[in-house]
């Protein structure tokens, strides 16, 4: 199933964990302005903190990501979400989510980023992507009943991750109640977003694959892209 693309190794470097950082900075940032800095009252916060604690951010980045959305800073939150569609080398689709302060810098960058593939109008690539939460979590114990689970939590479908984890797939709306009902169950909720997932994903190997993966990466690597959606396969 077509998922979020990641670099793989991200983290391995300094740069590529300071990249990590303004992403998850921003998303923290972005989700207090939006409804406020207390995460126990705010679901996409407690997400973005979880996420950031996982990346092992600083407790002093973290809070001041936290108050500047919330406005108890003296600088002014300006981001904008902007989606761009289009198609990576060899016809892939692919979504871009940015999170920007400055729209004509982002548009010329992604621009320049699409010359290898096919920027593409709104609309002319999300029709075959569905909305969704997904929430990635690790079993209480060895076997298990990820089925059982996902009905009790009131997931809509699962499928295996890496490692002995699940991604659970929910509408929307659901994402922050399942994902709670997972924790309940004695689940170890590893990732909760919301994202694009493609209805035909494509299977490509050799040269054809490494070259999208070239191309995702230019695309993960400049700072005001924030998630990447991608119709591929693995």
């Amino acid at each position: 199933m077509g998922a979020q693309w990641k670099q793989k190794g991200r983290t391995e470097n300094a740069a590529a964990k300071g990249r990590l950082f303004t992403k998850l900075s921003k998303e923290i940032t972005i989700a207090a302005k939006a409804g406020g800095p207390d995460p126990a009252s705010n679901p996409r916060l407690r997400m973005a903190v979880e996420a950031a604690k996982k990346a092992s951010m600083t407790r002093d980045t973290l809070e001041r990501a936290i108050k500047k959305g919330a406005g108890l800073l003296d600088e002014q939150v300006t981001y904008e979400l902007v989606t761009y569609e289009g198609f990576a080398p060899h016809q892939v689709p692919v979504i871009v989510e940015c999170l920007t302060e400055n729209k004509n810098r982002t548009a010329t960058n992604i621009r320049v980023l699409f010359r290898k593939g096919q920027l593409a109008s709104s609309g002319a690539v999300s029709w075959d992507f569905n909305r969704l939460g997904v929430i990635e979590a690790s079993p209480p114990a060895a076997g298990a009943d990820a089925e059982a689970a996902a009905i009790e939590a009131g997931a809509q479908d699962l499928e295996a991750s890496e490692e002995g984890a699940t991604r659970f797939l929910t509408a929307p709306t659901d994402l922050d109640a399942v994902s709670r009902a997972l924790t309940a169950m004695g689940w170890t909720v590893n990732a909760s977003n919301l994202a694009w997932i493609a209805k035909n994903p494509a299977q490509l190997e050799g040269a054809a694959r490494t070259e999208v993966e070239a191309f995702l990466q230019a695309l993960d690597e400049d700072d005001d892209v924030q998630n990447i959606f991608v119709a591929l396969r693995g």
